[in-house]
């Protein structure tokens, strides 16, 4: 099983990609921590990528689906992977299909105030990186995972600038989710009622693809 999860910062993307994960049995792959993953480790991917980004460029798609491909080849990807974060446009979207079939795609949908409240609401750990939200934290400051400080990232904090960012969003997944929807491999779910239902959504959409 080869899938994409498309949806906007809030969405709840990276949650269900672990529990789909947890679930099938197939890794959730992030192209952030690949990225992260391989400069870390100065691979010569790695190293090629650092150096667009020290220079404060953007890291080419040829690039990008190098350490994709890469990672592909491991082995825990025999069954089937969950893609998070690529591809973004129609373009990367092609030249993926190049590399790999792709089963489903699942795009999250949730109304922008839905999306502000859970985005301006963030907290993240400073020690262990757990993601947390105001709801969840009731009143509290201290991670529940490791005891670290929970701190809200600035990019979090400006709503103007968070609504900027989901426009940008929509801008971009646009023709993707049109280019997907013309392959007939396109299920779109709702993210409003919280994880356990999105998850019974995704749940209904996978079952169907066995």
């Amino acid at each position: 099983m080869k899938l994409i999860l498309l949806g906007a910062a809030g969405s709840g993307k990276g949650t269900q990609g672990s529990m789909i994960s947890e679930k099938y049995q197939i890794p959730n792959i992030s192209t952030g921590d690949l990225f992260r993953k391989n400069i870390k480790e100065q691979t010569p991917i790695g190293k090629k990528a650092e150096g667009y980004i020290n220079s404060g460029k953007l890291v080419p798609d040829e690039v990008v689906l190098k350490m994709l491909s890469e990672r592909l080849e491991e082995a825990d990807c025999k069954n089937g992977f969950i893609l998070d974060g690529f591809p973004r446009n129609r373009s990367q979207a092609e030249a993926l299909g190049k590399l790999t079939s792709i089963d489903r795609v699942i795009s999250i949908s949730l109304s922008e105030e839905v999306l502000i409240g859970r985005i301006t609401g963030r907290r993240l750990c400073e020690r262990c990186g757990n993601n947390s939200h105001l709801d969840w934290l009731n009143g509290k400051t201290i991670c529940p995972k490791c005891g670290g400080k929970m701190v809200q990232r600035k990019d979090d904090a400006d709503e103007e600038a968070v609504r900027s960012r989901l426009r940008t969003y929509e801008d971009s997944v646009k023709p993707l989710i049109g280019f997907y929807k013309q392959k007939g491999i396109l299920s779109e779910v709702s993210g409003e009622k919280g994880k356990e239902d999105l998850f019974k959504q995704i749940s209904r959409v996978l079952e169907n693809e066995h």
